[in-house]
C-alpha cells in the first residue's frame, strides 16, 4: 500500500508542477462542448436532455484519452519504467497508484467540463449533483482501470498515441453503457436505474481485479 501512496503522491506533485495533462484535457473537453453547442440545430435544443448524457461522456472519454496517453510518459525518460518495475512489493500496487492519480486528475477535468456543459446547454445539473458525481466516479474508475493498463501496454510502442484508443475504446463499451444510461436517467428523471449502477459496479470490479493482477506481466514486457 505504501507503494501505491508513493506513486500517487509522485504523480500528483509532478502534475501540480507542470499542469500539462490537466490543461490539455480541460481545453480539449471544453472545445468538444463548444463544438456540440454550435453544431446542434436550434430545433433540437428543447430535447437536449435526452442526448445530453451521451454528449457529455463523449467529451469525458476523449479528454481522458489525452491524459491516459501521458500517464507513463515521464517513466520513459532515463528508462525509469524499468526502475519502477523494481519497486518492492506487488506490482499491482504500482498500477493502483497510477490509476488513482489518473482518476483524480480526470475527475477534476470532468467537473469543470460538466459545469461548462450545463451552462452551454442550459441544463440544471445542480439538483442531481451528488448522485451524478457518484455515477461519473464509477464510470471514470472503470475508464481509469482499463486506461492505465492499456497505457502501460502501449507506452513503449512508436504509435502509442494511436494504439491506446484502439485498445481502450472497445473495452469501454460496458462502462459507457452503464454510465450513459445512469447519467441519462439522472438528467431526465432525477434518479438512476439500479441496473445501470449494478452494471458499473460489476464492470469496475472486474476491470480492477484483471488490471491489478495483469500489471505484473505488463511491466515485464
Amino acid at each position: 500500500m505504501s507503494t501505491t501512496l508513493a506513486i500517487l503522491w509522485k504523480d500528483l506533485v509532478t502534475e501540480w508542477r507542470s499542469r500539462d495533462r490537466v490543461i490539455a484535457m480541460l481545453l480539449f473537453s471544453l472545445l468538444v462542448v463548444v463544438i456540440f453547442h454550435f453544431a446542434l440545430p436550434v430545433g433540437t435544443r428543447s430535447g437536449i436532455q435526452e442526448n445530453a448524457a451521451g454528449l457529455l461522456w463523449v467529451a469525458y472519454v476523449f479528454a481522458a484519452n489525452i491524459g491516459l496517453n501521458r500517464s507513463f510518459a515521464l517513466e520513459l525518460e532515463n528508462d525509469a519504467l524499468s526502475l519502477l518495475a523494481l519497486a518492492p512489493g506487488e506490482r499491482g500496487w504500482i498500477f493502483l497508484g497510477k490509476a488513482l492519480a489518473n482518476l483524480i486528475l480526470i475527475g477534476l477535468v470532468e467537473a469543470a467540463a460538466g459545469f461548462a456543459f450545463a451552462v452551454a446547454f442550459d441544463i440544471d445539473l445542480l439538483k442531481v449533483a451528488l448522485p451524478l458525481a457518484g455515477v461519473v466516479l464509477l464510470g471514470t474508475f472503470g475508464l481509469c482501470c482499463a486506461g492505465t493498463l492499456f497505457s502501460a501496454m502501449s507506452v513503449r510502442t512508436r504509435l502509442r498515441e494511436v494504439l491506446l484508443p484502439i485498445l481502450l475504446l472497445p473495452a469501454l463499451f460496458p462502462v459507457l453503457a452503464g454510465a450513459v444510461a445512469a447519467t441519462r436517467d439522472l438528467i431526465v428523471a432525477g434518479e438512476a436505474s439500479f441496473e445501470a449502477i449494478q452494471l458499473l459496479l460489476v464492470i469496475d470490479g472486474v476491470y480492477l481485479v484483471v488490471s491489478f493482477l495483469g500489471f505484473e506481466y505488463i511491466l515485464d514486457e
